[in-house]
């Protein structure tokens, strides 16, 4: 199977993300026939450029300067009158809409109140189109991506000045792995964030794959610190190999077809785009691993430290179950759920901690409800909850029962008396 993985070093951005793209192979003259029918003025040009060293594609959006702040409804204007695909409209629309999202999130106010600034500009929607149409256009069966660094310091945006990252790039970051940076500039953009999250099917270390060709993209500024580049690399995964990468939480599994730009989103994503401004989609689904192994022969101690590891290590779930093995032996089913990218490292703690000379390990599906953190007021003070969002657009709030069991200590007084006198959820 073909597949791209996004090795995100410096970050990524819009212009880094078509730089690479050009530089894998997708023309120039396709992007900027597809860019015409959004906006006449507005194309693309390239250059070939060095970054710390390293020799890189610096793509360059050329657009009027433009005073104007389009709402998300502006954005689908453009769109539907746009020359490209059902499909790449389609995609094109679900980017937008994530950075929607986020914006709504962020200021507190309704999706069709958002008005896009810096993301709202001609050169911004010609990297997001260009993007979208670019990576489709690789005709990929499934896209993969490294950590995500944002830089340090601060920025000044619309909004004044803020933090790296910016408040919409934080919230687009949800659920994605972000690495550790101290470079003091912006890597990660909206624009990079809301791509990586739309697209990518999981985030880690480069799968096993076989690489046939790898595109370079320049970021704007020549760093001190590292090179500032964007690679992509295009290949195929190695047959009977797990590619053992981690799951983001909020991201879709695409079904990718041929030519022309086609990943579908529609079993996992149509719920959230068949209307624009619906209510932001309450679950996703990502691929996590079950690793097993039946032991008969060890004590219940060592079951018992074996099982302190595994949560040590950060696991998704660790259980045991009661078997019966050969010899009429009682036995147990010691299992763990986790990342992708933790499975050689729960492994090796089964095969440290027990006796087991074998563990079983299987790819599955799970379907993982949008959650908030929130707060819960009791006559007795604030204890910590989840609220989670229900596929039926309900929602449900879950007490965070160790904050509760804090409190109540803290009060002397019973951990049920605690959670039956909330008084309201904030």
């Amino acid at each position: 199977m073909k597949i791209i993985y996004f090795d995100c070093q410096s970050g990524i951005s819009g212009d880094m993300v078509l730089g690479a793209l050009i530089d894998l192979g997708v023309p120039v003259k396709f992007l900027n026939d597809v860019l015409r029918s959004f906006l006449q003025e507005v194309f693309i040009d390239v250059e070939q450029v060095n970054r710390c060293g390293f020799s890189a594609m610096l793509a360059k959006v050329h657009a009027p300067h433009e005073h104007v702040h389009r709402h998300l409804s502006d954005i689908l204007e453009l769109v539907n009158n746009s020359s490209i695909s059902e499909q790449s409209k389609e995609n094109v629309t679900g980017v937008f809409r994530l950075i929607a999202e986020a914006e709504s999130f962020v200021h507190g106010v309704d999706l069709e109140e958002v008005h896009f600034h810096e993301v709202g500009a001609a050169d911004s929607i010609a990297d997001i189109v260009g993007g979208v149409v670019g990576i489709e256009y690789l005709g990929v069966g499934k896209i993969y991506a490294s950590e995500i660094p944002t830089g340090c310091g601060t920025i000044k945006i619309a909004h004044g000045q803020c933090n790296v990252p910016a408040p919409a790039t934080a919230e687009l970051l949800r659920g994605i792995p972000i690495a550790a940076s101290n470079v003091p500039f912006e890597l990660t953009t909206p624009t990079g964030a809301a791509l990586m999250k739309y697209f990518v099917n999981q985030f880690g270390t480069v799968p096993a794959m076989i690489v046939d060709s790898i595109g370079t993209g320049a970021g704007s500024r020549d760093l001190k610190e590292q090179a500032n580049i964007l690679r992509i690399f295009s290949g195929r995964l190695l047959e009977g190999k797990p590619d053992l990468l981690s799951a983001a939480e909020q991201l879709p599994n695409h079904v990718c077809e041929k030519q022309g730009a086609i990943h579908n989103h529609k079993s996992q994503r149509r719920d959230a785009q068949a209307d624009i401004f619906a209510a932001p989609k309450t679950a996703s689904t990502e691929t996590v691993w079950v690793l097993e192994t039946n032991i008969d022969d060890s004590t219940g101690e060592v079951i018992g430290h074996c099982i302190d590891c595994l949560w040590n290590a950060s696991p998704l779930d660790v259980w045991t179950t009661g078997i019966q093995m050969k010899k009429q032996r009682p036995g147990i089913m010691l299992s763990v759920l986790c990342r992708t990218d933790q499975v050689h490292e729960f492994e090796n703690i089964l095969f440290k901690e027990t006796t087991t000379i074998g563990v079983r390990r299987r790819a599955v599906e799970r379907t993982v409800l949008r959650r908030e953190v929130c707060k819960m007021k009791t006559i007795y003070g604030n204890i910590d909850a989840k609220r989670l969002f229900l596929p039926d657009g309900t929602e449900k709030v879950s007490p965070e029962f160790e904050s509760a069991k804090k409190l109540a200590k803290e009060k002397n007084v019973p951990v049920q008396e605690i959670l039956k006198n909330i008084v309201k959820l904030f």
